[in-house]
């Protein structure tokens, strides 16, 4: 049974190194044909990080394992909030007053009540789809549009290089990042759906669990990482954001476009219990979002133990 675990592992690995070189070929790409870099950070960034969970919802869905898709989703903005900013606090205190992060933490909260609502129609068909995408459209616009009237508040200092961005890139590094990318994502997600199946049956457990738990951790490596640096480098900011920006792409623009491929039922205990989870996590973040609190070690404990506590509750 050791095969399986193996390469679930070795699909995670691809997903994660192909989604960082897709990311890096595309954003130096946009720059050298001229977008402007606050619209590749906008889109081109954002999107890039959530390819992995993309892609694996769109083969979850394919190999006809849609709870795996939609565990994947609720389950990493479960462990974007609880693990990816608990164990960083433990390593060193979260700054979290000094950051306003109100208005991105209210779409944050919208979103998933709008995600909520429309998993009580019992599937994420086409419709629901659409809503989600809408929901998208106009928090990017929102976004851009803050974005743009800051650029020009500060229009004499120089604007920030997206992440990823390497003005020296010659041509054939950026397009070996792109066609890596490229290939290593559908190779990645079909490696790690596919063995993440056997696995969940030969445990006798379901692709639901699964994805709320294995290939949801898995996939919330690359923001735990960003977060741990940020954590380090006393940048609260950048955690913070990285987090809720994460969870908003998550429910909005990954099941949003997955539900095209084909309808993704709901299950019936995510309605009784792990929407509600994930719910309650991000309502946690709010006395550090409106009362200026600070993570400190404290909150590292009881966030990290809090999710240690949900996973015991997922898998027994």
């Amino acid at each position: 049974m050791i095969m399986p675990w193996l390469m679930s592992g070795l699909g995670l690995v691809l997903l994660l190194l192909a989604g960082d070189a897709l990311v890096k070929g595309a954003v130096n790409l946009s720059l050298r044909l001229g977008v402007p870099a606050l619209i590749v950070s906008l889109t081109i960034v954002a999107f890039g990080t959530s390819a992995p969970e993309l892609l694996i919802s769109i083969q979850a869905i394919k190999d006809n394992a849609p709870g795996l898709a939609l565990g994947n989703v609720v389950g990493s903005n479960t462990a974007n909030i609880l693990l990816v900013l608990g164990i960083p606090a433990l390593l060193a205190t979260m700054h979290t007053s000094e950051c306003n992060t109100r208005k991105t933490y209210n779409f944050m909260i919208l979103a998933s009540l709008l995600f909520i609502g429309l998993a009580f129609r019992g599937v994420f068909d086409w419709i629901a789809g659409i809503v989600l995408l809408a929901g998208l459209a106009l928090m990017l616009g929102d976004a851009f549009r803050d974005a743009h009237l800051h650029r020009r508040a500060d229009k004499d200092e120089p604007e920030e290089e997206p992440e990823g961005a390497d003005p020296d890139m010659p041509w054939w590094r950026i397009i070996l990042f792109l066609v890596l990318g490229l290939i290593g994502l559908p190779l990645g997600a079909s490696l790690l759906v596919e063995n993440a199946t056997i696995i969940a049956k030969t445990y006798g457990v379901s692709d639901t669990v699964i994805g709320l738990t294995l290939v949801a951790i898995g996939t919330s490596l690359p923001e735990l990482a960003t977060t741990v640096m940020a954590a380090l480098r006393r940048q609260a900011d950048v955690a913070l954001g990285n987090v809720i920006g994460s969870n908003m792409f998550n429910l909005l623009a990954i099941i949003g476009i997955a539900s095209f491929v084909g309808p993704i039922p709901v299950d019936p205990e995510f309605l009784r219990f792990d929407l509600w989870v994930m719910l309650g996590a991000s309502v946690l973040l709010f006395p550090f979002v409106y009362l200026s609190w600070n993570i400190t070690r404290f909150w590292g404990v009881v966030l990290s133990g809090l999710y240690l506590a949900y996973l015991v509750v997922v898998l027994i």
